[in-house]
């Protein structure tokens, strides 16, 4: 049985088990991995067994049932502080770090983790979404991560160690998380009650499973969305030409943006999914130019085999940097018909030349 019903992460489990029983349990950690694969809701079930009035710390087998352990999951104990990118935000505002302007050093997360534990245990402190730390953000983390207070945790979740600042990084024990696996993810979605249709189910997570590694539940719950399904069919025949069809692409990926609804992070959510479609295609073909290894997605691979007949891998490798550039635009509220108009701009011009148009 998964531990404490959250699948795939049983090896992290013992890691930390093993920390708690030897008393060598560290005070800060980076948590990186997919988006959508556990890492939020494994952090607070480690604050539940932290926190656990019925079950001592060092077996981190949460009841679920006491008083703390519900408080922690309603996200109302006042040892834990959790902390996350407001959606209409590019960043994680510092306000939330150390308090606003009337009340810098006197709120805020590292305000609230350097108190007394309530409980008399260990204070949690919890940043979702780290990856949207700015200089600034992680600048006011560094003293409390210099100096973490006593009988304190801080995690820091986020999706890889590269989007974190060196800073950040130097100063926490990373803990890797790996890709649900297929199986998994195809459970989640029957259980939380994502999907009622077995073969869609099915399709769904074995796309996740196969988008460079992802496994993420977060992923699966796209693929459930056949019109979802069909655009990617439609953006893939787009990618594998040679000359991109630029004014109907713009038209297709804008329609599609749209469809989020009038909310702009719902939006930008829709485009960050659009590129990350595209960032798989690029990294396939690389993958499968420079290894031979084949593409377990046959959608995908007719893509790239029919893009690999005239696109070098210096144009491919330019392609990719242009989409991992591409987040950060989006992230900083660029111009919805801006944007896509200069991402297809430059993927038409790596695509002929192998370097990118500055």
């Amino acid at each position: 049985m998964p531990w404490q019903n959250i699948r795939g992460h049983d090896r992290v489990v013992e890691k930390f088990r093993r920390a708690l029983q030897k008393g060598r349990l560290a005070s800060t950690f980076l948590f990186v991995g997919p988006a959508g694969i556990g890492k939020r809701a494994f952090a607070l079930k480690l604050a539940q067994g932290f926190l656990c009035e019925r079950v001592p710390a060092e077996r981190l087998e949460p009841c679920g049932e006491c008083a703390s352990c519900h408080q922690v999951l309603s996200l109302n104990h006042p040892d834990v502080d959790v902390v996350a990118k407001p959606a209409d935000k590019a960043f994680i505002p510092v306000e939330l770090l150390i308090g606003d302007l009337e009340h810098r050093m006197r709120a805020g997360l590292c305000y609230n983790i350097a108190l007394k534990p309530y409980s008399g245990r260990r204070k949690v402190a919890i940043i979702d979404d780290a990856d949207y730390l700015n200089k600034e953000g992680a600048n006011c983390l560094l003293k409390t991560l210099e100096e973490p207070p006593p009988d304190s945790v801080l995690i820091l979740i986020g999706t890889s160690e590269q989007r974190q600042l060196p800073t950040i990084r130097s100063r926490c024990q990373i803990v890797r998380f790996a890709p649900l696996a297929e199986g998994d993810v195809a459970d989640l979605l029957v259980e939380k009650g994502l999907c009622p249709d077995a073969s869609t189910v099915r399709a769904a997570a074995a796309l996740a499973a196969s988008a460079h590694g992802e496994g993420s539940l977060e992923r699966a719950v796209w693929w459930t969305d056949s019109g979802v399904v069909e655009f990617r069919a439609e953006l893939l025949r787009i990618l594998r030409q040679a000359e991109l069809e630029l004014q109907p692409a713009a038209k297709m990926i804008s329609q599609f943006v749209e469809e989020a609804g009038k909310e702009s992070a719902l939006k930008r959510q829709r485009l960050r999914f659009v590129v990350s479609l595209a960032e798989e295609f690029y990294r396939a073909a690389l993958v499968t130019r420079e290894s031979g290894q084949t593409v377990r997605d046959g959608e995908l691979k007719v893509a790239v085999d029919a893009a690999l007949r005239w696109m070098p891998v210096e144009a491919a490798v330019v392609c990719l940097e242009v989409c991992l550039e591409a987040y950060a635009h989006i992230d900083a509220n660029v111009n919805q018909a801006t944007f896509i108009d200069w991402w297809l701009d430059e993927l038409t011009n790596a695509a002929r030349t192998g370097v990118a148009v500055a």
